[in-house]
């Protein structure tokens, strides 16, 4: 389990995963989540599952306040070697 931190207008890679599904569970603010090819947005207490092998991203949509994230993962492995970056607004993808 992972309390992630999106800063105002960010995001995170547009990522997928071999070995693990993700659950998310928004603890504070307002998240775009993009999974595959739909798009959804989420307040407090509102969550996403996230299958393994699915392109996924959230994204803060507020110009203010931070986006706080609760993710649960489960699967076979949970290193962070099992992140793959397809982009990335830090350079990091592959």
């Amino acid at each position: 389990t992972k309390r992630l931190t999106v800063k105002a207008e960010s995001r995170l890679s547009l990522q997928w995963h071999r070995h693990r599904d993700e659950t998310w569970v928004v603890a504070r603010g307002t998240a775009r989540a993009t999974v595959g090819e739909e798009q959804h947005t989420l307040g407090r207490g509102e969550t996403m599952f996230v299958a393994r092998n699915i392109h996924h991203r959230i994204e803060n949509i507020s110009s203010v306040e931070p986006l706080e994230i609760i993710e649960v993962q489960t699967g076979d492995y949970l290193g962070e070697d099992d992140i793959v970056r397809v982009e990335d607004d830090f350079g990091r993808a592959e």
